[in-house]
C-alpha cells in the first residue's frame, strides 16, 4: 500500500524544539546543560512530566513533584519554570508544508505529548480559532492530545488510535517526531519512521520519501 497519510508531532516539528528552550533556562539557572532532560528520564512513564501529559496530576502537583525529582538529582528548579518555557516558536516551512500535503491530497494526523495547562506548543489548545497554533491544529484531519487521551507516546496505542481515527492501517503512513523513543514504536508498527532534528532535514527526508520537493 503506498502513502496516504502524515502524522506530525507537534512540538519540535510543527514548532522549534521545547529542548532548546529548556537549554537556555538551564544556562540562566546556573544548571548543566540537558538537566531538564535528565530529570524526565527518571522513571519516565511515571514521573511528574508523564502524569502531568496523561493529565494525572494538575499544573500545582506537577510543580511540586518536578521540583522534588529535580532534588533527588542535586538541582534546584520548579515544574512551573519549565512550563513557562514549553511553548515554542512556529517553522513555517513547516506550515507550508502540510498546505502543500493537504494539496498533493495526503491526510494529515497530529499526535502530540501536552499537557492540560498554559497555552501553545506542548500545552492545552486555547479553542480560539483566531490563535496562530489553532489556525495550524485546523489544518490536520485529527488531532490527538496526550492530556486528553490519557495515553501518551511513546505507548503503541496512541498511534494505533490514530490509525482508527484514519481508517488505514500503519504501514500507509509516514510518523515524524523529535524523538526516537517516540518514532521506535511508530517504525514497529510498520509506519515510515523519520526523526526530525531540524526543519530542513525533516522537509528533505520527507520530500525524499513521498517523491516531492518542498
Amino acid at each position: 500500500m503506498g502513502v496516504s497519510a502524515v502524522i506530525f508531532d507537534f512540538g519540535g516539528v510543527i514548532t522549534s524544539s521545547p529542548f532548546d528552550a529548556f537549554n537556555r533556562l538551564e544556562a540562566e539557572r546556573g544548571l548543566p546543560k540537558d538537566t531538564v532532560r535528565r530529570i524526565n528520564a527518571l522513571n519516565p512513564d511515571s514521573n511528574a512530566w508523564a502524569l502531568f501529559e496523561r493529565a494525572e496530576i494538575d499544573a500545582a502537583a506537577f510543580d511540586r513533584m518536578f521540583a522534588e525529582e529535580a532534588s533527588t538529582l542535586g538541582h534546584a528548579l520548579d515544574g512551573a519554570s519549565v512550563l513557562a518555557v514549553l511553548a515554542g516558536t512556529v517553522r513555517p516551512a513547516m506550515v507550508a508544508a502540510l498546505d502543500r500535503l493537504k494539496s498533493e491530497g495526503y491526510r494529515l494526523g497530529c499526535i502530540t505529548n501536552n499537557v492540560p495547562t498554559g497555552h501553545g506548543a506542548g500545552m492545552a489548545r486555547s479553542g480560539d480559532a483566531h490563535d496562530e497554533m489553532e489556525r495550524i491544529f485546523a489544518r490536520f484531519e485529527h488531532v490527538i492530545e496526550s492530556s486528553k487521551a490519557g495515553v501518551r507516546k511513546p505507548d503503541p496505542r496512541i498511534y494505533l488510535m490514530m490509525c482508527e481515527k484514519l481508517g488505514l492501517t500503519p504501514d500507509a503512513c509516514i510518523y515524524l517526531d523529535d524523538l526516537g523513543v517516540n518514532c521506535k514504536p511508530a517504525a514497529q508498527l510498520g509506519m515510515h519512521a523519520i526523526k526530525v532534528t531540524s526543519g530542513e532535514q525533516a522537509l528533505a527526508d520527507l520530500g525524499a520519501a513521498l517523491g516531492i520537493a518542498f
